[in-house]
């Protein structure tokens, strides 16, 4: 549900809030979520983040599932298991899906994700369809009862975590564009030194050591 800031005042964002059902991975190294219906699945859409995958039952009414990656990680390097994960919690999430015994769901990354204004509420199209995988899924109890119990329900302010995460992205590359600019002067002055250097060791070319001979003349005043 969309719940908007004070009306008079046009200043204020939007405040986003949407009732979203939370689940970790088997693996607990990952975070599953979807919404509670339909209206909420418009606000995932809206606010996902580049770093969500997208998973639904293909050709069938289904819940929108996602997959909270960590940023950077290509959508092949999903491992099974969490795959599965997805798969089969989208297909116990389907009306229809979940009473057979077997579905292909489909999957891409959130930002391929098309939304038009002429489109119901759950409706999506696709930026680059051939960036769409599908793959065939078995129903499996055991799987969808552990994730089950991981469930957790809770109301985020959409928008504002989608502000948050553009917001760290934008310190991440400040900090990696200083650490490189620093690196740079330092193999540059790095470079100068060892360029510099023959100058320096000519500076000692006028000095002369003693003579070997000069240390014997000592020696013989001793006999």
């Amino acid at each position: 549900m969309t719940i908007l800031a004070d009306a008079d005042d046009n200043t204020l964002p939007a405040l986003v809030v949407a009732m979203v059902y939370y689940f970790t991975s088997r693996c607990g190294k990952y975070t599953l979520y979807m919404g509670k219906d339909k209206y909420e699945n418009e606000e995932l859409i809206a606010y996902g983040l580049p770093c969500d995958v997208w998973f639904h039952v293909d050709d069938l009414s289904s819940a929108h599932v996602y997959l909270r990656l960590v940023e950077g990680t290509p959508i092949g390097d999903i491992p099974e298991e969490v795959l599965l994960d997805c798969c089969s919690l989208v297909k116990a999430n389907s009306i229809a899906g979940c009473k057979k015994s077997s579905v292909y769901v489909i999957y891409t990354y959130w930002k391929n994700l098309k939304k038009t204004a002429d489109m119901v509420e759950g409706q999506v199209s696709y930026h680059r369809p051939q960036n769409v995988r599908r793959v065939l899924v078995e129903k499996n109890n055991p799987i969808v009862n552990a994730l089950n119990k991981t469930k957790v329900w809770r109301e985020p302010d959409l928008y504002m975590d989608k502000q948050e995460y553009e917001r760290n992205i934008i310190e991440n590359e400040k900090a990696r564009r200083r650490a490189e600019a620093k690196s740079k002067r330092v193999e540059a002055e790095e470079a100068k030194r060892i360029r510099d250097a023959p100058i320096l060791d000519k500076a000692f070319d006028g000095e002369k050591l003693p003579q070997r001979t000069e240390v014997a003349d000592t020696f013989d005043d001793f006999f």
